[in-house]
């Protein structure tokens, strides 16, 4: 089993986000297990999984749809993007192996160049080049700066296709990595240097938590300001440890913390390592919990007639 979860620039237009959905599902095999969009960043994240083939297909075919329906010239949001399907990663379930995925991963890069005509950066553990690692350096311009860029930088020019971008598709950055977790914390201030300060705070590459990326975006909409996160091991940086920095923080500046949410999915454990942290539980494993021990023993309730 392979889970998929593309990123597609459109976040306010439900007919275009309900359009990508369907070919998705479209496809046999697949099971769609999440999709949320947002208004302000104007991204949709979809999840879905599968077996190997079936989620390449309906990965191609959300590229292909995505190009058909989102023009980037005219698409507005606080969230960083260089195409239609902005991103495209691939991560292994269960016993699969990345490498898998980073076979899929350079296989759907080839047919997206192909059949939409859109080209192709891969990054993590697809990457090509080395300087492609890290999804924010293959992302850094964006649409309207890197359209310019790979006309005057070889260095700067997909991996497949091209050279230049698609005029209203740009690129997909297309990759294999492992399992993370998107979660943002919204906060009742509308300054955004203050969302800003505390992803700085907080992010690996200044200093903050391992395995941490974090960003400031303003939510428009809603007259707050929002520190989004991926936080890439949460074994090295569990979810509780950087909710209760950003809280620590913002409480520092005056601001309080209006919620947090979760883009797509998280794994079990990671709520149950969370939970006994905020509780501050001794001696806590997941086998305390009842769901996760029944499953250990492989418990089947006796058949009711």
């Amino acid at each position: 089993m392979i889970e998929c979860v593309p990123n597609v620039s459109e976040g306010r237009n439900t007919v275009v986000v309900d359009a990508i959905v369907a070919v998705i599902t479209a496809v046999p095999g697949i099971l769609l297990l999440h999709r949320t969009s947002d208004p302000d960043h104007n991204r949709s994240v979809i999840t879905f999984a599968g077996p190997e083939e079936a989620v390449l297909e309906a990965a191609v075919r959300a590229a292909i749809k995505s190009a058909e329906t989102i023009d980037l010239t005219q698409h507005k949001g606080v969230h960083p993007r260089l195409g239609a399907l902005d991103v495209l990663p691939f991560v292994p379930l269960g016993d699969t192996a990345l490498s898998t995925c980073v076979d899929i991963a350079h296989r759907a890069g080839k047919r997206i160049w192909l059949e939409a005509g859109v080209p192709v950066y891969f990054y993590e553990a697809a990457a090509r080049q080395p300087g492609r690692m890290r999804l924010e350096d293959v992302r850094r311009g964006q649409f309207e700066g890197l359209r310019r860029e790979v006309v005057l930088d070889e260095t700067k020019q997909p991996d497949l296709g091209g050279p230049t971008l698609h005029p209203t598709a740009g690129a997909v950055i297309v990759g294999a990595r492992k399992f993370l977790i998107a979660f943002n914390i919204n906060l009742y201030t509308a300054d955004l240097s203050v969302a800003k300060d505390i992803a700085k705070a907080v992010r690996t590459s200044s200093g903050g938590f391992p395995a941490v990326k974090a960003l400031g975006f303003a939510l428009p909409s809603r007259g707050k300001v929002q520190v989004s996160m991926n936080l890439t091991d949460f074994d090295q940086t569990p979810l509780h440890v950087v909710y209760q920095a950003v809280v620590r923080l913002a409480a520092e500046r005056g601001v309080e913390v209006a919620e947090s949410e979760l883009i797509g999915l998280i794994p079990r454990r990671a709520l149950e390592q969370a939970a006994a942290g905020l509780l501050q539980l001794s001696g806590f494993n997941p086998q305390r919990v009842i769901e996760t021990r029944l499953e250990t023993l492989q418990y089947k309730p006796p058949h009711l007639h």
